[in-house]
């Protein structure tokens, strides 16, 4: 029975001490930082769906520390331009790297 207690102790010990590494992932600081940096990415595809003029489906959007970075392909310069422009009227948006190519 003390033994059992024991390892149970050892393993929940190791779990607190280990996996709060996990958590964040992709350079965040902080468990906050991923969490706002997922409601970015979140709120710039939510805009793309709302915009007839942009296709939700085929730009990609990552966020890391308030970066972000829209990839994938638009019909014309027009959609890549208003990909980006939505993406930065979105609050908590540092800066927006487009790496978005019109499809030919």
């Amino acid at each position: 029975m003390i033994r059992a207690t024991v390892l149970a102790l050892a393993t929940a010990l190791g779990a607190i001490t280990l996996l709060p590494g996990c958590a964040v992932t992709r350079g965040q600081s902080s468990v906050g930082e991923y969490v706002d940096d997922a409601g970015i990415t979140a709120s710039v595809k939510s805009k793309f769906v709302e915009n007839k003029a942009v296709d939700a489906t085929s730009i990609h959007v990552e966020t890391l520390q308030g970066e972000v970075m829209l990839s994938g392909f638009a019909k014309n310069a027009d959609e890549k331009a208003s990909a980006e422009r939505l993406a930065r009227e979105v609050k908590g948006v540092k800066r927006v790297k487009n790496e978005i190519a019109i499809r030919n």
